[in-house]
């Protein structure tokens, strides 16, 4: 398994670096972040050129993320209460550059509106997809729900009900590095690219897994869960901010 040119960052429940002039801001709200353990093997070859799976005492893992993006918006202008606000389920996986960035690489992001999946489409290269879907709460418990429209496969569903617990006073390290990830990989007209993010520490509580079903994963060229999830974790959100994009050039001195 190839390791990176240099040592990764620490993982930090705070961001390592401000950035003061965003390209977008934007929230994320209720959360369900469900993870399984995968091998590395099975990641590595579905994530960009210069980066590597980035692993927690030797496992990789993968995330299926369900949420409502809350009012997207360009540099320091008000989000859009309506384009910009949509539910969203992403599958994900982790990543470490060659200059020992830590990140996220999407393997799928389903969103319920058409405008933002075709400009993610286009302007980051991001797989995202149009999905029907939505987010309804009844007390305690949250139900996301997602079918695949366009581009397909068409029908790839997912289904997840969470039962939301206590507030987590002290996250484990595996709770900070499946959660606090500053920064995304990509691949933009065939270069590497890193979009750097920052927002405050997560807010994170114990949850309970109620009811799943999905085919997503798979859909994302992962092997389908086979039992279940190493962690389950809900957050109320927080306030992004993305950075200008940087390649992911060669680390000092190679």
């Amino acid at each position: 398994m190839p390791t990176p040119a240099v040592p990764p960052e620490p993982v930090t429940p705070d961001p390592p670096r401000a950035e003061p002039n965003p390209l977008l801001t934007q929230s994320w709200l209720d959360l369900a972040f469900l993870h399984w353990t995968v091998d590395p093997a099975d990641v590595a070859p579905l994530l960009p050129s210069g980066t590597v799976p980035d692993l927690f005492e030797g496992r990789a893992y993968a995330g299926l993320v369900a949420f409502r993006m809350h009012r997207i918006g360009w540099f320091r202008l008000p989000g859009l209460p309506y384009l910009g606000t949509f539910p969203e389920t992403n599958v994900r996986l982790y990543s470490v550059d060659e200059r020992g960035r830590r990140g996220v690489v999407f393997r799928s992001l389903d969103a319920s509106r058409l405008l933002p999946v075709l400009v993610g489409r286009a302007a980051f290269n991001l797989p995202y997809v149009w999905a029907r879907m939505s987010v309804a709460r009844d007390g305690d418990t949250l139900t996301y729900a997602s079918r695949r429209r366009w581009p397909g496969p068409r029908g790839a569903y997912s289904r997840i009900g969470l039962r939301v617990g206590e507030p987590i006073a002290e996250p484990s390290a595996l709770e900070h590095f499946l959660t606090a990830r500053w920064g995304m990989h990509s691949t933009v007209l065939g270069r590497p690219l890193f979009l750097p993010n920052t927002h405050p520490r997560w807010p994170l509580h114990r949850a309970e897994l109620v009811e799943y079903g999905e085919d997503l994963m798979a859909a994302g060229g992962l092997p389908a869960p086979a039992g279940a999830p190493a962690s389950v974790l809900y957050s109320p959100g927080v306030p992004v901010r993305f950075g200008r994009p940087a390649r992911a050039e060669a680390p000092p001195g190679s």
